[in-house]
């Protein structure tokens, strides 16, 4: 096969977002705010296209990072991604200009420096190949879900009481999720490998199972019914999962399946603290 042929599906790249467990910890929180302000403003859009904006630009970032740091010689996917990276900075600065009706200079000025450093550790963390950091791993969790934030402020105007609340939940959630999955995936490869399993991240997701438990208990005693009730449920749910993980045929489960699983389970704990919050 020629040289040209192989570059030609790599030139074709569209950096879009590929992680779907990531773009749903994006969104969900965006979707839960847009209920809970019970009101609705066109900045919400412009929100939105940010977000994914935001999302979608570290792909291409992180190639060229490697380009300059990492990569001897020039790769075909460099020049793509550097357009790609073009045409969502114009759509991130497009998407500020707007927001610069409705937010305070303020808010725009720290969402920006949230973004940049976000986008700044990510592609340092890439390039570095420590994406499976516990810490960043968590750290990721809470700032895919600060978008709750960004939401209610396009929606209301203010960051309401009850954001504050729901931005720790689905951070919590997130990051429990993410460990969990990182703990199926090490048990995944060391049964392939017919070898013991790393227990790092399952001692991770066990620590974060017992804080969200904690937590329920918690909402229990302030009398928040329907928030000890979502918690209790992504409990189980979590704690269900890592039981299951010893089975050597739940184990070979497609992923996808997993992550359909997750997700419904995702959508359920959502729902029951957009009621708890109402």
């Amino acid at each position: 096969m020629s040289a040209s042929a192989i570059r030609e599906p790599q030139q074709k790249a569209m950096f879009l977002p590929r992680e779907h467990g990531a773009t749903a910890m994006l969104l969900t929180p965006m979707f839960c705010a847009a209920i809970l302000a019970r009101q609705w403003h066109w900045t919400e859009v412009v929100t939105l296209v940010a977000a994914v904006a935001a999302l979608s630009a570290k792909d291409p970032m992180v190639v060229l990072a490697r380009q300059s740091f990492i990569w001897k010689q020039k790769h075909p996917e460099t020049a793509v991604a550097a357009k790609w990276l073009g045409v969502w900075i114009v759509i991130l600065v497009l998407c500020g200009v707007a927001l610069l009706s409705a937010w305070p200079p303020t808010a725009i000025a720290v969402l920006g420096v949230g973004v940049l450093a976000f986008s700044v550790v990510a592609v340092v963390i890439n390039v570095r190949n420590r994406q499976r950091s516990t810490v960043f791993q968590i750290v990721s969790a809470a700032g895919l879900t600060s978008t709750a934030l960004a939401t209610c402020l396009s929606a209301t105007g203010s960051i309401m009481p009850w954001c504050w609340w729901l931005w720790p939940l689905l951070a919590m959630q997130a990051a429990t999720g993410i460990l969990v999955v990182h703990a199926r995936l090490d048990a995944r490869i060391a049964a392939r490998k017919n070898t013991l399993a790393d227990r790092g991240f399952r001692r991770a997701a066990l620590g974060a199972v017992g804080f969200l438990a904690c937590a329920a208990i918690a909402a229990v005693i302030t009398r928040h019914g329907w928030i000890a009730v979502a918690l209790l449920v992504i409990v189980a749910g979590y704690s269900y999962d890592l039981r299951r993980q010893s089975d050597p045929a739940e184990i070979q489960v497609s992923l996808t399946r997993v992550g359909r699983r997750a997700l419904a389970l995702s959508v359920l704990y959502a729902a029951l603290l957009i009621v708890g919050l109402w």
